[in-house]
Order: C-alpha cells, then sequence, then structure tokens
C-alpha cells in the first residue's frame, strides 16, 4: 500500500454562496516546510480558501488533505489539532496582556483539568508555570518578549499583529496559515515581520501559506506561489514563474491575456 503523501493536497474544491461561486473546483499543493503564498486581486476568493483550509466552511466538493488525512468533515478545533493555525486579516484577540492571549493559544497543550486549576493543585501549578515559561520563549521569538505583560490594547497596531502570530505559535503547529500577515504595517514593521515568518519556518521546520498583498514580500519569502481570479486558479510556479504569466499580468494589471489579443 502506498503511503499518503505528506503536505497539504487541495483537489477540487468548490465553494458556492447563494449561487456566487467563491471557489471554482480549486487545486493547491503546499509541499512540507515550504512557504506557499496564495496571491490575486480582491475577491479572488484567497480567504475564502483560507476559511475552507481551517475548518470555517465546508465545500460544497472536493478534497483537502493534510498529511493524508481528510479536513473537510472536520471541525476547526479538530483540524488545529492536527497541526495547522491560522491568523486573520482582521485581528482577532482578547483583552487582558500579551501573556494572557497567548496562553490561550497553549490551551491545547494543558493536561490539569478544570477543577485541578481552580484549587490550585501542585501538579496544576506546575503545568501553569511550564506553559507560562513556554508562551514566553515564543514572545521572544517573536520580538514581544518586553511587552509580554503588556495590555495589547496599548500596544501599535504593528505588534498587536505579531500578538496574533505568537499566539498561532502557541499552539505548536506544523503548518500555519497567515492571512495578510504584514497588512497596515509600516515598512519597518512590513520586514521585521518577514524576517520573523522566514527565521520560524527554519527554526521549527514550519508549513507556511500565506495570503498578502505586499507582492515584494511574497516575492522575497515564497518558494511557491498559487494565484486566484474569481475563484479560480489560473497560475502557479516560483515566484520568477508567476511574475511573467501573461494571465497573472492581466488580472493585476488589466492587461489582454494573449487569447483576447489574437
Amino acid at each position: 500500500m502506498t503511503a499518503a503523501a505528506p503536505g497539504l493536497r487541495v483537489r477540487d474544491i468548490t465553494v458556492r454562496f447563494a449561487g456566487l461561486v467563491a471557489l471554482d473546483s480549486v487545486d493547491l499543493t503546499v509541499e512540507p516546510g515550504s512557504i506557499h503564498a496564495l496571491i490575486g486581486p480582491n475577491g479572488a476568493g484567497k480567504s475564502t480558501c483560507f476559511n475552507v483550509l481551517s475548518g470555517i466552511h465546508r465545500p460544497e466538493h472536493g478534497s483537502v488533505r493534510l498529511d493524508g488525512t481528510e479536513l473537510t468533515s472536520l471541525a476547526p478545533h479538530r483540524i488545529a489539532a492536527l497541526g495547522m493555525a491560522r491568523t486573520f486579516q482582521n485581528i482577532v484577540m482578547t483583552s487582558g496582556t500579551v501573556a494572557d492571549n497567548l496562553l490561550l493559544g497553549r490551551h491545547g497543550h494543558s493536561r490539569a483539568g478544570f477543577a485541578a486549576t481552580a484549587l490550585r493543585l501542585p501538579h496544576a501549578v506546575r503545568e501553569q508555570r511550564a506553559q507560562l515559561e513556554r508562551a514566553r520563549e515564543i514572545a521572544e521569538l517573536t520580538g514581544l518578549g518586553t511587552h509580554f505583560r503588556t495590555p495589547v490594547d496599548l500596544l501599535p497596531y504593528g505588534d498587536r499583529k505579531r500578538v496574533e502570530l505568537a499566539r498561532a505559535l502557541c499552539l505548536e503547529p506544523r503548518m500555519l496559515l497567515l492571512d495578510e500577515p504584514v497588512a497596515g504595517m509600516n515598512a519597518a514593521e512590513r520586514a521585521r515581520t518577514a524576517g520573523t515568518i522566514g527565521e520560524l519556518r527554519t527554526r521549527f521546520g514550519l508549513t507556511v501559506v500565506l495570503v498578502e498583498h505586499d507582492m515584494g514580500l511574497v516575492m522575497r519569502l515564497a518558494d511557491e506561489v498559487t494565484v486566484l481570479d474569481f475563484g479560480r486558479r489560473i497560475a502557479g510556479g516560483t515566484p520568477a514563474q508567476v511574475r511573467q504569466d501573461p494571465e497573472v499580468r492581466r488580472a493585476y494589471l488589466g492587461a489582454p491575456s494573449p487569447q483576447e489579443s489574437a
């Protein structure tokens, strides 16, 4: 029996909303340990694709497999338990400190029950200390160490985006889905976050799928790029190949494709 191919395999995914086709028979392959960018104009279906991968939306038909496990029938928390974590285009976090938010990401690694934690039984206290220390380590890795006890409401926008990245890392994922990780950041913040993503991939062997409109970042970071337009996959390949693709130029620049100009 042949072993299931590792990595992420998306095949023939179709999603409709009230008759509108958001994804139209999309295929996508993400190799383990790679950084794969999903790009396209606004409304191309990128966030819908992320919602399918993370279990928020169920496709009308098609298959999503992570290391051979079918995901399309699983709830988001089950998919997260398999090693997939994500961030969102708009910042989603609780009130409280950076530490509080990162500890939420550690919840899936907690073994002490609610009663043991509430009663502060010795094994629960030891676990809480270990979880806090791991959260602090991840804060340091993502450049948030000095803000660990700072309320998130007091942080600048770029650091709040990094809190969301750090919280996803606290799940100890094998695959990170990053939805516009540098959106709204200034140039220095974008460069810093891009560097962090590259370092995390190297350090932990993470597989990263990112949706991003910053083409400079995509071209620097991505090993492979998939391009969507009106819910269809129109191109894929290395950044250099995608940049020269006439269909991509048409989608972004409005230039006619060779078929249209013939």
